[in-house]
C-alpha cells in the first residue's frame, strides 16, 4: 500500500474528529520545544507542525494559516493525542494484532531512508535517461573456454586487443565477426546488433556502447559470456513504440526454389496492394503465412526498439504517416510487408519506474548496488574485519555444509573466534552459528558455505545497524512511525469505543432516537408520481396514460414497464411520499389537482399526485442510518468529555505562538 496514501487518510481521520474543549494555563517549565502535556506528559511541537503541513502538502494551493484554523487544529490535534494516550492505557498498542500491523508499516516506511533506496533510485534515473536514447551497434564475442585458468583468459584478451587493433586500422568489424566471433549469431548478421537502448544488454556492454561515440571501438569488455569489442554506428532519440500490421511471406530453407517463389509472390502482393479500393485486412487474410496474426489483419502488439529482429524493426520505425504501407523486407523468416497502425512516444518514468526497477534488480545492477551499499555501511558505522582470524576460519571450515557447520565450529573450538568489530561491538563465530541456526532458508553458495553464510551475516548486521540509525537519528522518520503508530492506536480506540458500538448498540441507538427525536422529522409530504419528459415525441402517450387517473401503485407499476419496455429513453421518473416544499418541481404544483403539467428547466414534467400526508416524527427504521452517525458523534464527544477530565490538558502559549509562525512561514 503507498504510505502517502495511508498517511493521508489517518491525517483526514484525525482532523474530522472535532470537539470544543477547555484548556488550562500552561506552567512555563523552560521546555520551549514542549507544546503541551496530557496528564503530564508531554507533546513536542514538531509533531503539531509535521501534521498540519503534510496536511497543507496535499492542498497546495492553500496560502499559510488563519489563527482561527490554527486553534480549530490545535483543538483536534489534542484529540486526537488524548485517544492515542487512552488506547496505550488500556493497553491497545500491547496486543499481537497492532505488533504486526505496526511491523509491517514500519518495514515500508522505512525503505525511503535506506541508503539502498537512494542507490536504486540512482540506477532508476540513469537507466530512464540513457532509455531517451537508441544505440545501432556491432561486436566480436571472444567466448572463455570452459573451465579458463588465467592464463586462457589471457590469451582470449590478446585476442580481443589484436583485432580491436584492426578494427581501428580500418578493418571492417562485420566482415571480422564473421571469421572471429564465438556469438552464433555472428554467421547471419554479422555482429550487427541493430539498435537497442538501456536494460536490453548486460550492464558491462551497456555501459561501454553508450559510453561510445558513432565511430569509435572499445577496448575489450568482459562480461559472463566473455569479451566483446564494440563499435557503435548511430545514435538517435529513442522513437518510443510502434503498432504495425504485416503480412509473411515464408521461405523453405531447405527448398532451393523457396527464396525465388516468395520473392515473387510478395511482389505481386505488393502490387495488389498498391490498387484503389483494395482492403488490407482482406489481403492480409488471403496471403499472410503468419497464422498467429493472419485473421486479424495482420496486427502485431506495441513494440519498441531492440524487440524484434533488426530488419523488421528498422522497416516498422521508418514509417511515419498512419496506414503507410512498407515495401517488402526480407528477414530470416521470409518476406515481410508492414502497415503502420499507431505510434507512441517512450513512457514517462513514473510509468516505467516498476518495469525499470524489476530489469535492474534481476541483473548485475543489483549485485552492484548491494556492494556499494555494504561499503557506504561499512564505512559509515567504523566497520573493522579481523582479517586474518576469518581466512584462518574460512580454511578450517570450507568443507562443511550448513548442517555441519556449527558442530564442526565447536569441536575444533572456534566460537568465540573473532570476525568483526561493528561501532564498538565485536562479533565472533559464535554469533554467525546462532544465525545460521536461526535461518531456515539455505543459500546456493559460488564459494564455500562459510563465507556464503559470512557474508550474509555481515550483511544483516550492518543493516541492523542502519536501520538502527535511522530511527535514532533520522527526524522525519521518526514522525512518519509515531504518526504511523499514534494513527493504528486511535483507529482501534474509535472502533472499539465509537464506531463498532454505534453500530452494535441497538438499545442505545433506540434511546438516543427517542431523546432526539425532533431532529428526525419529515416535513409535509404527498404521494407523487413525477414524470421528466426527456422525448418530447413521446409526451401524448403519456398523457394518455397518465391524464384523469388516480394515482396508485398499480398504475406506476404499469406505466413503468410500458416505457421501460417500448421507450426507456423516453422519460425520467420519481415516484413516492416526497417533501414537496422544497422539491424542485412539486413546490410548483398545486397540490388539489391530482394531474398537471410544469415546465422546469427546458422539460415538461407531467405529475400525478396522491394523498397527502402531514409533518410529523419519522419512524426508527426510516432514518436509522443517520440515527446511527449522530449517535457515533455523541460517542465520540461523551469519550472526548471522559479523557479531558482523566488527562489534565495543559498549552505553553510561548511554543503555540512559535508553532503558528512556523506554519505560516514561506
Amino acid at each position: 500500500m503507498n504510505h502517502r496514501a495511508i498517511s493521508a487518510s489517518v491525517f483526514s481521520l484525525l482532523f474530522v474528529l472535532t470537539t470544543t474543549f477547555p484548556v488550562f494555563a500552561w506552567q512555563d517549565s523552560g521546555q520551549g520545544e514542549t507544546l503541551l502535556t496530557l496528564g503530564g506528559e508531554p507533546i513536542e511541537k514538531d509533531e503539531l507542525i509535521y501534521l498540519i503541513s503534510k496536511g497543507q502538502d496535499s492542498n497546495p494551493t492553500s496560502a499559510g494559516m488563519s489563527r482561527d484554523e490554527f486553534e480549530e487544529n490545535l483543538k483536534l490535534f489534542i484529540n486526537y493525542k488524548l485517544k492515542v494516550r487512552e488506547a496505550e492505557a488500556l493497553g491497545l498498542d500491547k496486543t499481537d494484532e497492532f505488533y504486526r500491523e505496526f511491523e509491517s508499516f514500519k518495514e515500508n516506511l522505512k525503505s525511503p531512508y535506506l541508503i539502498k533506496n537512494s542507490l536504486e533510485e540512482g540506477e532508476l534515473r540513469k537507466a530512464y535517461s540513457r532509455m531517451q536514447e537508441v544505440v545501432r551497434a556491432s561486436h566480436i564475442l571472444f567466448q572463455f573456454p570452459a573451465n579458463a585458468s588465467k592464463d586462457d583468459s589471457l590469451i582470449v584478451l590478446r585476442m580481443a586487443l589484436k583485432i580491436r587493433d584492426e578494427i581501428n586500422a580500418g578493418g571492417d568489424i562485420n566482415e571480422l565477426a564473421v571469421e572471429h566471433s564465438d556469438d552464433p549469431s555472428a554467421k547471419i548478421n554479422k555482429g550487427d546488433l541493430g539498435y537497442f537502448t538501456a536494460l536490453q544488454m548486460v550492464q558491462p556492454f551497456e555501459d561501454a556502447a553508450f559510453s561510445l561515440q558513432p565511430g569509435q571501438v572499445s577496448d575489450p569488455v568482459m562480461t559472463n559470456f566473455g569479451y566483446h569489442i564494440i563499435k557503435v554506428f548511430d545514435k538517435r532519440p529513442n522513437p518510443g513504440q510502434v503498432k504495425v500490421s504485416h503480412i509473411l511471406v515464408r521461405i523453405d530453407e531447405e527448398d532451393p526454389n523457396s527464396e525465388d517463389l516468395a520473392r515473387r509472390k510478395v511482389a505481386d502482393i505488393y502490387t495488389e496492394i498498391q490498387k484503389e479500393n483494395t482492403i488490407w485486412e482482406d489481403i492480409v487474410k488471403n496471403y499472410s503465412e503468419d497464422p498467429s496474426s493472419s485473421q486479424n489483419g495482420g496486427m502485431l502488439p506495441y513494440f519498441s526498439v531492440g524487440s524484434m529482429i533488426p530488419e523488421f524493426e528498422m522497416a516498422a520505425f521508418s514509417l511515419t504517416e498512419i496506414g503507410e504501407v512498407s515495401p517488402p523486407v526480407r528477414t530470416k523468416y521470409g518476406y515481410h510487408i508492414l502497415r503502420l497502425e499507431e505510434k507512441k512516444p517512450i513512457d514517462s518514468f513514473e510509468d516505467l519506474e516498476e518495469s525499470i526497477r524489476s530489469k535492474i534488480m534481476r541483473d548485475s545492477r543489483s549485485t552492484m548496488i548491494q556492494s556499494q551499499v555494504m561499503a557506504i555501511q561499512k564505512a559509515r558505522y567504523n566497520f573493522d574485519e579481523n582479517e586474518s582470524s576469518v581466512a584462518n576460519l574460512e580454511n578450517k571450515l570450507k568443507t562443511f555444509t550448513k548442517s555441519q557447520l556449527p558442530g564442526a565450529v565447536a569441536a575444533k573450538g572456534l566460537d568465540n573466534e573473532e570476525l568483526f568489530t561493528l561501532q564498538g561491538k565485536t562479533y565472533t563465530m559464535n554469533d554467525l552459528v546462532s544465525f545460521i541456526e536461526e535461518e531456515e532458508l539455505s543459500i546456493r553458495a559460488k564459494t564455500t558455505v562459510f563465507d556464503a553464510w559470512y557474508d550474509r551475516f555481515t550483511a544483516s548486521v550492518l543493516n541492523k545497524a542502519e536501520d538502527a540509525d535511522i530511527l535514532a537519528n533520522n527526524k522525519e522518520y521518526q514522525m512518519l512511525v509515531k504518526e504511523y503508530h499514534d494513527g493504528i492506536l486511535m483507529f482501534s480506540l474509535m472502533n472499539q469505543e465509537v464506531w463498532q458500538k454505534g453500530i452494535e448498540d441497538s438499545v442505545g441507538q433506540k434511546a438516543f432516537y427517542e431523546e432526539n427525536i425532533q431532529n428526525y422529522q419529515w416535513d409535509d409530504r404527498v404521494n407523487a408520481y413525477v414524470v421528466k419528459v426527456l422525448d418530447i415525441t413521446q409526451v401524448d402517450a403519456a398523457r394518455n396514460l397518465l391524464k384523469g387517473k388516480e394515482y396508485s401503485q398499480e398504475l406506476v407499476e404499469s406505466f413503468e414497464t410500458e416505457y421501460r419496455t417500448n421507450k426507456p429513453l423516453a422519460y425520467q421518473t420519481e415516484n413516492g411520499l416526497i417533501e414537496y416544499k422544497k422539491h424542485l418541481i412539486l413546490s410548483q404544483a398545486n397540490l388539489n389537482e391530482n394531474y398537471q403539467e410544469i415546465e422546469a428547466n427546458g422539460h415538461l414534467h407531467l405529475i400525478l399526485l396522491g394523498q397527502k400526508s402531514p409533518a410529523g416524527p419519522k419512524k426508527f427504521h426510516e432514518t436509522r442510518g443517520l440515527v446511527i452517525k449522530d449517535y457515533q458523534e455523541q460517542l465520540d464527544k461523551a469519550l472526548i468529555d471522559e479523557l479531558k477530565n482523566k488527562y489534565p490538558v495543559q498549552v505553553n502559549p510561548k511554543a503555540k505562538e512559535e508553532a503558528f509562525i512556523s506554519l505560516n512561514q514561506n
